[in-house]
């Protein structure tokens, strides 16, 4: 069963702490890699983005996640590895992405997070509409 991997809404402090203290007890990691996406408040056109609205074509997103799963566990020695993006609403100064990867070693970690990253920017069907002080809204562009 492939794993839904969007949470509603921002990620919290509270949702990122209880995952690291969960993997305390595995006692074969020597090393956790994170990475949190926050959203900017960039200035478009004098106005300040407030928030990024976020959907997804879910399922293939959940798919393209899964198989950026597996091919981080074929390149990498990992021990374990989670991915959440957020939906809906979430304000500037919030956190959007989560990716945390645990290894025996750090440079393992900090490799697969990198290529998480890229993949996740690269192939997730995932869509950003940035909601201006205006309240008017625009499509997002990525930048790699």
């Amino acid at each position: 069963m492939i794993k839904n991997c969007f949470k509603e809404g921002p990620i919290t402090s509270q949702f990122i702490g209880d995952s690291i203290a969960k993997h305390q007890s595995k006692k074969t990691i020597g090393a956790h890699q994170i990475f949190l996406g926050q959203v900017r408040q960039d200035v478009i056109e004098e106005l300040d983005v407030v928030a990024i609205e976020y959907s997804a074509y879910e399922e293939m997103a959940n798919n393209e996640f899964e198989k950026i799963r597996e091919s981080a566990f074929q390149r990498f020695d990992l021990v374990c590895m989670h991915i959440y993006h957020s939906l809906g609403l979430v304000a500037a100064g919030e956190i959007c992405l989560f990716v945390f990867v645990s290894s025996k070693h750090r440079k393992m970690a900090q490799m697969a997070v990198e290529f998480i990253v890229e993949e996740i920017k690269n192939k997730v069907p995932v869509f950003g509409k940035e909601i201006l002080s205006n309240d008017t809204h625009v499509w997002k562009t990525n930048i790699l």
